[in-house]
C-alpha cells in the first residue's frame, strides 16, 4: 500500500506516533442490548489498542463478565477478532448486570480489573451501560482503598491503577442518545425495517391492502420516523410527537383519499412507543380495528420485533464503528486525571468527543419532556437531526388541497443527469411534492438535457411520485449529455414552457452542466432563472459535497459482494482476491469500501503507488498466510494506474505468490449501480430535495422584479453539498477552481484521511494525522439560527 510522502507545510498537524500505548492497558466490553456494527468497533478498538503497543482485553458479558471475573477477562490478539467486521451482534457477549448496580458487584469488578492492571475501558453500549461506567470511574479511588482495607490488594497495585479513564461509544439500534447523529446500530436496523416494508408493499399492492407495521423504539421514534420517511408510509405514530385529538378522523380520511388517488394501498408504522397526547398507548392492533371500523379495508398488523437487532451490519455502521474505535484508543491515550469520561460520536460527517454525562442528561431530559407533555421540547432536545426528519416528513406525508395551496405562478423543472444513482427517484418525489406544496407548477424533463432539448417535458403531479422512494436507477431517464451544444434549443424550451427555476439531480455531469449554463448566462437571458444541483453519483466525485445520493447503496453492495468473497477464500485456505470497483479516478468506493470490508490493500489513483509498493503488499500478504487468517481481499479502484491493471496485479499476485497463496480476481461492475436504494440514500435525497426546492422558492421570490424572474448573481447557481456537520449551498461558478476536470474530481478529499485508518486495521505501519480528531466539545442547547446558505443535516 502507497505510503506516498504529503508535501512539507508548516507541521501544525499532531500525529499519534507521538501517542505510545506501552505498559497501557486496555479493556473492551459490549453491554446492554446488542447493534449491529459492534464487532466492528470492537475489532477497531483492539487493533488500534494493539498497534500503539498496548495491552488489550476483552470482557466478555459486559458488566457481568467483570463482576464474575475469571476466563470472562481475556487478552486479545490481532487474530482473535479477524472474521468478525461482517457478523451481526457483539461476539463478546453482552448482558445486562443487576449485580454491577450495587456497590458490592462494582467492588468486585475493581478487584478483578485491578488483577489485571487494567485502567482504561472501552465501553460500548446504551446510555444505561455508560451511566454505569462513569460511576465505577467516580467510586474508582473509594473502591480501591475498601479493597486494600480488605487485604485484596497491596499499597503497590492501588497506586499504580489509582486513575480509571473510559470512553463510550454508542451502540443502540434506536438512535436514542444525545449528541450524536447516529449510534451503532441504527442503520442496520433501518437496513432490516426497509427490507421488510420493501417486501411488504408488494403483497400490499396485489390485494389492495392495509398494512400496519410496529417498529422498535420505547422510548424513542427515530426508526419509525426515517423508516417512514424512506418508504413514504401514509401514517407514523412516534412517542415524540403524539397526534392531536381527533385524529382519528384525520388519518381515515387521508387513507380514503390516497385510495381515491389510484394508491392501492396503506402503509402505517407505529413506534412500540406511540402514545397519544394523554400519554395512553397507541397499539398496531387499536389501529387496524379503527381502520376496519371506518373504512372497511382488509388490514394487517406486522410487529418486526428482533429482526430489527438482527443481520449483517450496513457498510454505513460497520465505517462508523472502526472509526469510532479508533477514535475511542487515541482518547484513551490522551486521557488524563481531570478530563471527564466522553463518548466517541459522529456530527454529521465529522468525528466528536463530548463529556459522556452531559450527553447522557440531555438524554434524560427528553423523557422528562415527555412525561410532563412538553412534546415541543422533546423533538428539540433529540437534536437537529431528529427535528429535519420530523419537519421534512410533515411537508412530504399531508397534500393539502388545492384551495389551500399557495398560488405563486412559478414554474419549477426537475431533471436527472449522468449515470444512474439509487436515491435519485426518492429526491424526485421530494421536490414535487414539496414544490406542489409551495405553490409552484413542477415539471419533469426526461432523459435529462437530451430529453430537454428535445422538449420531453410534461407537467408532475403529486400522485404521479407515488411508491418512487424505493425504486432503484432513474424513473425520469437519465443521459450523460451535456447542454452545452444544444444552448438555443434549451432556451427555446423554457420559453415555450416559460420555466423560471431547474433543479438538477445528478453527478459530475450535472456540475458541469450547471457551470455551461451559469457561463451561457451573459448569451441567453432564459438561464438567467434560479439553478440548483444535488449531487447523485455512486462515485462520490462531486465537488463541495463530502457524500452524494447513490454511494451509499452502492457501497452496500460492494460490501456484501466482498463478503461473500471472503468467505469463499476463508473455505479455500491461503487465497487472494483481487476486486475491482467502479469510480472513475475516484477511490471513494474502493477505499471506504475496502474499511468495511476489512481489505489488506487498496489501490487508488488519488495515492500514487509503483512496482515497490505492490512487491511490499505481496510480502505482507505472505505473512498474514503464516498465521492463522489465510485469506487475502485487495482492492483496486478501475482508473487507479493504466499500466497497473486489474489483469496485471492479478497475474503479478499470482506468480509472486507461488507455492504461498494462489489467486482469483473479480470485476464487480454495473451490479455497483443497481438495487434499491439503501434507507440512507433515501433519506438523504429526500432531505436535500426538500431544501433545494425551498432555497429555489426564496430565490424566486429575491428575483422576481417587474412582472418576471431574473436571476444573474453567481449565487443563483448553486450546488446544495454535505461540508462536514452542514448542508451548504455553494455557487458551482466558485467550485470550479476545487475540481480536477481532467480526472473528474474535487482537488481535496476528506476520506483520504479514511486511508491510513484502513491500513493499521490490516496491519500496515503509517502515519496518521489525529490533528483533526475529536477536541472535547460541549452539548449544544442553543443553536445558532440557520443562515439562508447553510443548513444543519
Amino acid at each position: 500500500m502507497a505510503g506516498t510522502a504529503a508535501p512539507k507545510r508548516q507541521d501544525t498537524r499532531k500525529f499519534f506516533e507521538n501517542l505510545s500505548g506501552a505498559g497501557k492497558s486496555i479493556a473492551v466490553l459490549t453491554s446492554g442490548g446488542d447493534a449491529q456494527g459492534m464487532n466492528a468497533a470492537v475489532r477497531a478498538a483492539v487493533r488500534m489498542g494493539i498497534y500503539v503497543g498496548a495491552k488489550v482485553y476483552f470482557i466478555h458479558e459486559g458488566y457481568q463478565g467483570m463482576v464474575d471475573g475469571g476466563d470472562n477477562i481475556k487478552e486479545a490478539t490481532w487474530e482473535s477478532v479477524s472474521s468478525m467486521l461482517q457478523v451481526g451482534g457483539t461476539v463478546i457477549g453482552s448482558a445486562r448486570c443487576k449485580e454491577f448496580r450495587t456497590h458490592e458487584g462494582r467492588l468486585k469488578a475493581a478487584h478483578n480489573l485491578v488483577q489485571h492492571s487494567i485502567t482504561n475501558l472501552c465501553v460500548i453500549g446504551g446510555d444505561g451501560s455508560l451511566t454505569g461506567a462513569n460511576l465505577f470511574r467516580e467510586e474508582w479511588s473509594g473502591l480501591l482503598d475498601e479493597l486494600v482495607q480488605q487485604g485484596l490488594i497491596d499499597d503497590e497495585a492501588a497506586r499504580s491503577n489509582s486513575e480509571l479513564h473510559i470512553v463510550g461509544m454508542v451502540g443502540s439500534i434506536d438512535n436514542d442518545f444525545c449528541g450524536t447523529d447516529m449510534t451503532i446500530g441504527t442503520d442496520s436496523a433501518l437496513h432490516r425495517i426497509i427490507e421488510v416494508v420493501d417486501a411488504i408493499m408488494t403483497t400490499a399492492q396485489s390485494h389492495q391492502r392495509t398494512f400496519v407495521l410496529e417498529v422498535m423504539g420505547r422510548h424513542c421514534g427515530y426508526l419509525a420516523l426515517v423508516s417512514a420517511l424512506a418508504c413514504g408510509a401514509d401514517w407514523v405514530f412516534i412517542p415524540e410527537m403524539p397526534p392531536e385529538d381527533g385524529w382519528e378522523d384525520s388519518m381515515c380520511q387521508k387513507l380514503s383519499e390516497n385510495r381515491a388517488d389510484k394508491k392501492r394501498l396503506n402503509i402505517i408504522i407505529v413506534a412500540e412507543g406511540a402514545i397519544d397526547s394523554h400519554n395512553k398507548a397507541i397499539t398496531p392492533d387499536y389501529i387496524k380495528d379503527l381502520v376496519v371500523r371506518c373504512l372497511g379495508f382488509d388490514t394487517r398488523v406486522t410487529i418486526l420485533g428482533h429482526v430489527q437487532r438482527g443481520g449483517t451490519p450496513s457498510a454505513f455502521d460497520r465505517i462508523l464503528a472502526s472509526r469510532m474505535g479508533v477514535e475511542a484508543v487515541l482518547a484513551l491515550l490522551e486521557a488524563s486525571a481531570n478530563t471527564p469520561a466522553c463518548v466517541v460520536s459522529l456530527v454529521g460527517n465529522q468525528a466528536v468527543r463530548l463529556p459522556l454525562m452531559e450527553c447522557v442528561q440531555m438524554t434524560q431530559e427528553v423523557q422528562k419532556a415527555m412525561d410532563e407533555k412538553k412534546f415541543e421540547e422533546a423533538v428539540r432536545l433529540r437534536g437537529r437531526s431528529f427535528e429535519n426528519n420530523l419537519s421534512t416528513y410533515r411537508l412530504l406525508s399531508y397534500r393539502k388541497a388545492d384551495s389551500e395551496l399557495p398560488n405563486s405562478s412559478f414554474n419549477v423543472a426537475v431533471l436527472n443527469v449522468g449515470a444512474p444513482a439509487a436515491g435519485m427517484n426518492a429526491a424526485v418525489r421530494s421536490a414535487v411534492r414539496v414544490g406542489i406544496t409551495e405553490g409552484h407548477k413542477m415539471f419533469a424533463v426526461s432523459d435529462g438535457f437530451e430529453g430537454f432539448y428535445k422538449g420531453q417535458i410534461k407537467e408532475i403531479k403529486w400522485g404521479d411520485v407515488g411508491g418512487w422512494t424505493g425504486q432503484g436507477g432513474s424513473l425520469l431517464g437519465t443521459k450523460r449529455t451535456l447542454p452545452g451544444k444544444h444552448l438555443e434549443k434549451i432556451a427555446e424550451q423554457i420559453r415555450i414552457h416559460n420555466i423560471n427555476a431547474l433543479l438538477v439531480i445528478g453527478g459530475f455531469e450535472a456540475f458541469e452542466s450547471l457551470l455551461q449554463l451559469y457561463e451561457a448566462r451573459a448569451d441567453y437571458e432564459e438561464f438567467c432563472i434560479p439553478m440548483c444541483m444535488l449531487p447523485a453519483t455512486i462515485s462520490n466525485n462531486v465537488p463541495g459535497t463530502d457524500l452524494s445520493i447513490g454511494a451509499d447503496t452502492s457501497l452496500n453492495a460492494i460490501v456484501e459482494t466482498c463478503d461473500r468473497i471472503k468467505q469463499s477464500a476463508s473455505g479455500t485456505k491461503r487465497r487472494v482476491f483481487i476486486i475491482e470497483t467502479m469510480g472513475g479516478y475516484c477511490g471513494y468506493l474502493a477505499t471506504v469500501g475496502g474499511l468495511a470490508a476489512g481489505a489488506d490493500t487498496v489501490y487508488i489513483y488519488e495515492e500514487p503507488f509503483d512496482i515497490r509498493d505492490l512487491q511490499g503488499n505481496v510480502e505482507h500478504l505472505t505473512q498474514k498466510m503464516k498465521t492463522s487468517i489465510q485469506r487475502g481481499l485487495v482492492l483496486r479502484n478501475e482508473n487507479c494506474n493504466e499500466n497497473f491493471t486489474t489483469d496485471f496485479i492479478y497475474q503479478l499476485y499470482t506468480e509472486e505468490g507461488r507455492g504461498v497463496f494462489d489467486c482469483r480476481k473479480n470485476i464487480l461492475g454495473h451490479m455497483q449501480q443497481g438495487g434499491a436504494p439503501s434507507p440512507f440514500d433515501r433519506n438523504f435525497g429526500t432531505k436535500v430535495a426538500a431544501k433545494a426546492i425551498q432555497w429555489i422558492t426564496r430565490t424566486l421570490k429575491d428575483s422576481y422584479k417587474g412582472g418576471r424572474v431574473f436571476a444573474n448573481s453567481e449565487d443563483t447557481a448553486c450546488l446544495l453539498g454535505m461540508r462536514r456537520r452542514a448542508l451548504v449551498f455553494q455557487p458551482v461558478s466558485q467550485l470550479r477552481d476545487e475540481t480536477d476536470f481532467v480526472h473528474r474530481i474535487p482537488k481535496e478529499q476528506w476520506w483520504l484521511k479514511l486511508r491510513p485508518l484502513m491500513k493499521i486495521l490490516a496491519k500496515y505501519k503509517t502515519s496518521y494525522d489525529v490533528s483533526d480528531s475529536g477536541q472535547l466539545e460541549h452539548v449544544t442547547r442553543v443553536r445558532p439560527k440557520e443562515s439562508k446558505t447553510s443548513a444543519t443535516i
